[in-house]
């Protein structure tokens, strides 16, 4: 090996440890599936992605796969489509839900506590 492939190589490394960068924060929004999905880049290179429906948010986090090419390309060429699936599946799943203490049609009412006497039906849980 001569100087110049080693000068070359050392560079090279250098320039591909991204851990010492700091990158320009972008966020690029979006509507899907009827819901809002953010997807911001942020200066130590993370990435998170927000999906918003219906009053649920959900984040994940994921790494930059290729830090010295543009953020909006990488979106475009869907480096991170399969988090983004992953997050909109799990929104909608919570969406489809149902809890079983807490029920939009039932009111509670604001009275004093039962007493031990008092006796609860079938039909008072639901």
């Amino acid at each position: 090996m001569d100087v110049a492939s080693l000068f070359k190589k050392g560079i090279e490394k250098q320039l591909l440890d991204v851990d010492d960068y700091i990158f320009k924060p972008e966020r690029i929004d979006m509507v899907i599936d009827q819901g809002d999905l953010s997807c911001v880049l942020n200066s130590d290179g993370s990435v998170n992605i927000f999906y918003t429906k219906d009053g649920i948010t959900d984040v994940r986090a994921a790494a930059r796969k290729h830090p010295f090419t543009a953020f909006d390309t990488e979106l475009h060429h869907g480096i991170y489509d399969d988090v983004i699936e992953d997050l909109v599946d799990g929104v909608n799943d919570i969406l489809k839900s149902h809890s079983k203490y807490f029920r939009m049609s039932k009111i509670l009412p604001m009275a004093a506590a039962l007493g031990s006497q008092a006796v609860i039906t079938e039909a008072d849980k639901y």
